[in-house]
């Protein structure tokens, strides 16, 4: 018996610690989209310029939107909005070389404006700046209680780059009316609000869980309270707490409508 334990392996009985998990799956996705990034908002840009170029090209001149005015990148921007809502439609998330692309290339045509180069638009690398940081503010308080995810402000801060290049401080290309990126930013995200707040009524009737959100939604505005009294973290903690019970919504697709709602307004029916 001496001599048979004698022959066994030296690992026989003893249990091997698990070989640690290999932690850097996710940090080399990131690094892969944040590295496709820059050149997805090439592509963008391109498309935008051809869009500016189509639009002078088949779109004839009238009163109220004379040969000056060119709105093809305002449509290559739309596009991409669109693109936005109908994958946060049956993903509820939107990927980040989408949003992030949107981002950077607006940041790309205010450097062109700078330089310059036009796509229609006015603004520069500031105004698109200004434009981003605009829209991260937004939603910043929905995003730190949890109320808001991620994609959808980056959507928002994709918005809001690209109408700071295009409309910068002040646009004045159109008979009878002056339009600004914080105008433009602001009052579509507000008319997002108010379309993703009835979307959201109507989701909850069809649920049958009114009763639950609107509990819901009492508590996020306590929540508020809590953040503005107490600070943000007791704030989050309190969310938290909730998460479990939260019906999940893709916010980008009435945000999506109150952004393309409001250009529309105001570029075809308000001049």
């Amino acid at each position: 018996m001496a001599n048979d334990l004698a022959t066994l392996p030296a690992s026989a009985g003893v249990v091997e610690a698990p070989k640690p998990a290999d932690d850097m799956t996710f940090d080399r996705e990131l690094a892969m989209t944040l590295a496709r990034v820059p050149l997805t908002a090439v592509a963008w840009v391109f498309a935008a310029f051809a869009a500016h170029f189509a639009w002078g090209a088949l779109v004839p001149a009238t009163e109220s939107m004379p040969a000056e005015v060119n709105l093809g990148a305002l449509v290559v921007i739309c596009v991409g909005m669109v693109w936005a809502a109908w994958i946060d439609g049956y993903a509820f998330k939107v990927p980040n070389w989408l949003t992030l692309s949107l981002v950077v290339s607006g940041w790309y045509l205010g450097i062109l404006h700078d330089c310059g180069a036009t796509f229609g638009g006015h603004g520069g690398i500031g105004q698109a700046l200004l434009g981003t940081l605009i829209g991260f503010a937004c939603l910043f308080p929905a995003l730190f209680i949890g109320g808001m995810g991620e994609g959808d402000v980056k959507m928002t801060m994709a918005f809001g780059s690209w109408m700071g290049a295009f409309f910068g401080a002040t646009y004045l290309d159109l008979p009878g009316t002056t339009l600004s990126a914080i105008e433009v930013i602001w009052w579509s995200f507000a008319l997002g609000v108010i379309v993703g707040g009835i979307f959201g009524l109507v989701i909850m009737a069809l649920r049958r869980q009114l009763h639950k959100n609107m509990q819901n939604a009492r508590e996020i505005v306590t929540d508020l309270q809590v953040m503005m009294a107490h600070g943000p973290k007791k704030a989050a903690e309190r969310a938290n707490s909730r998460r479990k019970d939260w019906t999940r919504l893709p916010y980008g697709v009435p945000l999506c409508v109150g952004f393309l709602g409001y250009l529309w307004y105001r570029l075809f029916l308000s001049v």
